[in-house]
């Protein structure tokens, strides 16, 4: 029997409810943020959330005519939208609010379901519910491993630490795993992610590739979220003081790709290494890009070596180098905002621009 068949969901009487409420929150975030991407980011998303949301198989086709009128009727609930309140969430004869993630979850795990609300970035809100495939304790830390969505916005990050705990959203992950397949197969390029897709098959069979993916990948996304929970106490609330203070994406980009690396400094990396994960260290530097990759040369030169030599002795040691430097990096951040809140973000901002005092 396959896993899902002996996971599914204990009755919850007000089901389709609930997940109608958190759907409607995911609407509401999405008509007040959802067009700040760009446009070739938003196609592909919507292209992605209209499979999801008419449940076509992640290898077939979207419809272009079908899909180009969905949009316009989605962009119309929008606007009647935007200006909404979050609805409380009805469970258990309650009304929650749809940040009281804890007590909903209370509520809801004995049913293998699970609810995600966070704040993700440049300040948009994410919500889901889904099935629960397992949770679990790691690192002081609850894991929650989620499948088949009921809900969920049109962005749908695949991991996130929030509260001690993490959540790993599988189906989200797959999805965003084949978004990256099928971008790849237009050119085929050589570089990290042929060598990724090489180490777990795809060139015999593409959808166990994927399967075989997205169980090493969902392990790496947990290493990242448990380094970030070991960064949590190295910076402090002041640190979430310090996202919470820009009113820019440029600061913001520059902040979050430090505390990135640093994570992968504590966690990601070295992890990656120990356990001779060849797909997954492909795989990382296939998305190790834009700010992170900016600021950490030296990082990918290690990756170059490793490459080269299939010795991993240069990335541990651009680990250890690392995680000594973006913790002091990170520390700079908040002593600058600390200096001087008002001129902070200009000042962090520059660093996008002129990297080189702050790179590695």
């Amino acid at each position: 029997m396959h896993e899902s068949a002996i996971r599914l969901p204990l009755p919850l009487s007000n089901l389709p409810q609930l997940a109608q409420s958190v759907q409607r929150n995911c609407h509401i975030a999405d008509a007040r943020h959802a067009r700040e991407m760009t446009m070739c980011n938003y196609l592909l998303e919507m292209r992605e959330f209209y499979r999801w949301e008419h449940e076509l198989p992640l290898a077939q086709p979207v419809p272009r005519q079908a899909l180009g009128g969905w949009i316009s009727q989605r962009e119309a609930q929008w606007d009647a939208l935007q200006s909404g309140a979050l609805e409380r969430l009805p469970l258990g004869g309650h009304g929650y609010e749809a940040f009281e993630v804890g007590a909903i979850n209370t509520a809801l795990v004995p049913h293998r379901l699970v609810y995600g609300a966070g704040y993700g970035r440049f300040g948009k809100p994410h919500f889901f519910l889904a099935q629960l495939e397992r949770h679990e304790r790691r690192q002081g830390l609850t894991l929650f491993v989620s499948g088949r969505e009921y809900a969920r916005d049109l962005s749908a990050p695949p991991a996130a630490l929030q509260d001690g705990a993490v959540f790993l959203r599988r189906d989200a992950l797959r999805r965003w795993l084949w978004e990256k397949v099928e971008v790849w197969g237009v050119r085929r390029a050589d570089g990290a992610l042929r060598s990724a897709l090489e180490c777990y098959g795809f060139a015999a069979d593409a959808q166990t590739g994927l399967e075989r993916m997205a169980e090493q990948e969902a392990e790496a996304l947990i290493l990242h979220e448990l380094g970030e929970a070991l960064a949590e106490p190295l910076l402090g609330a002041a640190w979430r003081d310090l996202i919470a203070s820009f009113t820019g994406r440029r600061a913001e980009i520059v902040a979050r790709a430090v505390r990135d690396n640093l994570a992968d400094c504590l966690s990601t990396v070295p992890q990656l290494i120990e356990r001779e994960a060849a797909g997954s260290i492909h795989f990382y530097f296939a998305n190790f890009e834009g700010m992170r990759a900016s600021l950490f040369p030296l990082l990918a030169m290690a990756y170059r070596r490793w490459r080269e030599t299939g010795s991993a002795d240069a990335l541990r040691q651009a680990a250890r180098a690392g995680s000594a430097h973006w913790h002091e990096a990170a520390l700079r951040l908040l002593r600058v905002h600390q200096g001087d809140p008002a001129a902070a973000e200009k000042a962090i901002a520059a660093w996008s621009e002129d990297s080189g005092a702050l790179a590695l």
